[in-house]
């Protein structure tokens, strides 16, 4: 369980739909349907309504500051079957970095690579009550693409299972590289809020807007809140 899972679901009933990809950068093919993920028929650029909606204002906010800059899409919508795919690539990944054998793992080892894993991925859980946030269909993975085309360097790579993830991992550091990914990292966070998404506290990619990590992180900062969350895990037929 996470922190944000005590937070209620009233599903607003928004449909998914497909992001308009033309108005941002799109990594083609997709990161996880490149690895083998199991989208089926179902593409992972789709969003629910409004997130999408904010999504283009976020968009415009960035325009409206670097005029030929773009938000690239990594991620979108996640079915609970590519979550866990995802999540059991990610553990074969930590176990081939740390050159290790998954059938000689000592309890320890095992615990720790998982711990590891879990910082970044959420469970592939299928409870109604505390669904994976991409599977709401409200989460999405973004970074910058500059005028040039090129992928903004934010200091590590979207998923990297390090401390490197952290949003202000670079804000305390004296070195000119570092200083430039932190206020690259700033750059997106400060589009995203605007637009009313809030930014996952352990991921400088991940935002979200109405599920419960978005409705949570809004209690949070304002303890007078109430707020809930409108989407939960999509069910596509």
């Amino acid at each position: 369980m996470r922190p944000y899972h005590q937070i209620p679901i009233l599903e607003c009933g928004e449909p998914l739909i497909a992001i308009p990809l033309e108005l941002f950068a799109v990594e083609s093919p997709h990161p996880y349907e490149k690895l083998g993920a199991p989208y089926g028929e179902h593409s992972p650029y789709y969003l629910r309504q409004s997130v999408i909606e904010c999504l283009i204002q976020a968009q415009n906010y960035l325009r409206s500051l670097y005029p030929n800059w773009y938000i690239q899409i990594f991620d979108a919508y996640r079915p609970v079957a590519v979550q866990q795919f995802m999540v059991d690539y990610s553990f074969a990944e930590a176990l081939k970095q740390r050159g290790l054998i998954e059938a000689e793992l000592s309890p320890n080892q095992r615990q720790e690579i998982w711990e590891a894993v879990y910082q970044i991925w959420a469970a592939p859980s299928l409870d109604a009550k505390t669904p994976p946030p991409h599977s709401t269909g409200a989460a999405v993975d973004v970074t910058l693409v500059d005028d040039s085309g090129k992928t903004v360097d934010m200091g590590s790579p979207i998923d990297e299972l390090s401390e490197r993830s952290l949003p202000d991992y670079y804000a305390s550091s004296e070195s000119p590289e570092a200083k430039q990914y932190h206020t690259h990292r700033e750059l997106l966070r400060d589009v995203m809020l605007k637009a009313g998404f809030c930014r996952n506290p352990r991921e400088w990619w991940h935002f979200s807007y109405g599920d419960q990590m978005w409705a949570w992180l809004n209690n949070q900062s304002h303890p007078n809140n109430s707020f809930t969350a409108r989407y939960g895990r999509f069910h596509i037929n």
